[in-house]
């Protein structure tokens, strides 16, 4: 996958937009290692705006940024130390997650639609993340993968409103400057779409 200097530019817009999604801190939950954030909903919005290889690319970009140092996550946390951690895994399935979103959501070129950026948001966003980052937390944590797994359900009433959030920003944008989503659809010569957003 090449990116040009317009891919370059909306991926670091993005990985910011994580970073800034960091500012308000993280929630701690009794009984549970990995707090809760709205970082991921940065995740969400990376794969259903850049699709799956520029949204995952600007993860990575963010990761990259957190490696060396900058406090760039919830809490002004930072440095290599975070990805040995409890949260090691979610962080790691972002990657993943944000690639995933990207995959359903853009599907065939196709412009994106409610139904299918929710399921991206949710399978990608949600499910993929949990995926990775359980397994990991479970092994840091010297804790049962199904205790583990049940303590993590408490993260998801607010991760199902992120996927809202995320679908209805997502539409929003695309009504209102589909030039954000760059050369990800496809246009028809049928469909009402402004052809400049090629």
């Amino acid at each position: 996958m090449k990116f040009d200097v317009r891919d370059l530019a909306r991926i670091a817009v993005f990985a910011a937009i994580i970073a800034v999604l960091g500012i308000p801190g993280a929630i701690p939950i009794f009984g549970n290692a990995v707090p809760i954030t709205a970082q991921t909903l940065g995740i969400m919005l990376a794969g259903a705006v850049l699709g799956a290889w520029r949204g995952a690319a600007a993860v990575v970009v963010f990761l990259l940024l957190v490696l060396v140092g900058l406090p760039l996550l919830s809490g002004g946390h930072g440095g290599a130390g975070v990805f040995v951690g409890p949260s090691a895994g979610y962080l790691f399935g972002w990657i993943l997650g944000a690639f995933v979103t990207g995959a359903i959501v853009h599907a065939g070129h196709r412009r994106p639609t409610w139904w299918r950026t929710a399921l991206g948001c949710v399978v990608g966003g949600i499910l993929v993340i949990y995926a990775v980052g359980v397994p990991v937390q479970a092994f840091v944590t010297h804790l049962p993968l199904g205790a583990t797994a049940l303590s993590s359900t408490v993260f998801l009433p607010g991760d199902l409103i992120k996927a809202v959030v995320a679908t209805l920003i997502t539409m929003a944008l695309w009504r209102a400057y589909p030039r954000a989503f760059g050369d990800l659809v496809r246009v028809a010569p049928a469909e009402k779409v402004d052809a400049t957003v090629r």
